[in-house]
């Protein structure tokens, strides 16, 4: 993400979307009631003579949308604001800004702390290499791209080969790996984390360094208890590389995680909206969680104002990878205690 324009007297700030990342940070920033503007596509009536019907035809028009709704397809690497149109062609209608990688979008919004430092991040991401993983084992290979808002699952291929088949078929071993190879050599973005159970990480890894050495010269490998995408989350968890530990989603991963170790262990915390704000209200939160949806709501927007006169850390958690779900499964807010509470 850059930041083009800001003005800050007029809360102004324009944006460019460099990449898929981008358009998940600007999911989390722009809200009900903003008003935002950008290039788009519109159907406007051809004026004609008046004895022929008037043609419609789509032009590139800027308009100004007052914000309604905000939809992130990260399959679909899209970004959908909708609003009503305040300024430009038909004022008062509604319309849809389907925004992707290249697009600039200006925002005037009341800004809360947690939206710049959402930018700052976006534009110190930017900066940052993309890592690939490859989680293997003799069965399966499974590929996925690591994002700020989480792993993105590229897809798999399958062996087709029995356990017994691989002592004995060199050959069907070695095409499998071909396969991978190249579809590895077609994806693969930043460094590569190659991880899974048993030996065929190992055994990939001395098979494609013959044939591909450049393309693995930063490959990291992991031993890991599961292959498939629950191997990539254990190495999420595990946190043990600097541009793993670095990234949003491994961040956000390991706090969920501490969370749920202190409810496993009847320990420092609160969940559940009432509860969170009753230890919000008591100066008890270290560490505040909330979704990414329940932060659309004023009541949640409340509660971190609140969180923030008590200098209690928060942080928003990407509902779109695995311990976000977990988190949204208590109600979209945690928190993690500076002491334990008695809710009796």
């Amino acid at each position: 993400m850059r930041i083009l324009h800001q003005d800050r007297k007029n809360n102004e700030i324009k944006l460019l979307m460099e990449n898929l990342d981008d358009l998940w940070h600007l999911y989390n920033i722009v809200e009900k009631n903003d008003l935002v503007f950008a290039f788009t596509h519109r159907k406007v009536e051809k004026k004609t003579d008046k004895l022929r019907p008037e043609k419609v035809e789509r032009k590139k028009v800027r308009l100004g949308i007052r914000v309604t709704d905000v939809e992130f397809h990260e399959f679909s690497d899209r970004l959908r604001i909708h609003g009503v149109i305040e300024n430009g062609v038909d004022a008062g209608s509604y319309h849809t800004l389907n925004l992707t990688t290249g697009d600039k979008l200006t925002i005037l919004k009341e800004w809360k702390e947690h939206h710049l430092n959402r930018i700052k991040e976006a534009v110190k991401a930017a900066k940052t290499p993309v890592l690939t993983f490859l989680s293997i084992d003799y069965d399966e290979a499974t590929f996925g791209i690591l994002r700020q808002y989480g792993v993105e699952n590229i897809g798999a291929i399958t062996s087709h080969i029995s356990g017994k088949q691989y002592k004995t078929d060199k050959n069907e071993k070695n095409n499998f790996y071909s396969k991978v190879l190249t579809t590895l050599e077609q994806i693969k973005k930043g460094p590569v984390v190659i991880l899974g159970p048993g030996f065929a990480k190992e055994e990939f890894y001395s098979f494609a360094k013959e044939k591909k050495l450049e393309l693995l010269k930063d490959a990291v490998i992991m031993g890991t208890g599961d292959a498939g995408m629950n191997g990539i989350h254990e190495v999420l968890k595990k946190g043990v590389m600097t541009f793993v530990e670095d990234a949003r989603v491994a961040v956000e991963t390991k706090i969920v995680e501490k969370l749920f170790e202190e409810i496993a262990k009847n320990g420092n915390f609160a969940y559940g909206f009432d509860e969170v704000e009753n230890a919000v209200d008591s100066g008890a939160v270290e560490t505040l969680l909330v979704t990414d949806k329940l932060v659309r709501e004023k009541k949640a927007d409340q509660l971190l104002e609140k969180a923030k006169k008590t200098k209690s850390k928060f942080m928003i958690i990407s509902t779109v990878h695995e311990s976000g779900k977990k988190l949204e499964g208590l109600g979209g807010v945690g928190a993690i205690l500076r002491y334990k509470m008695d809710y009796s």
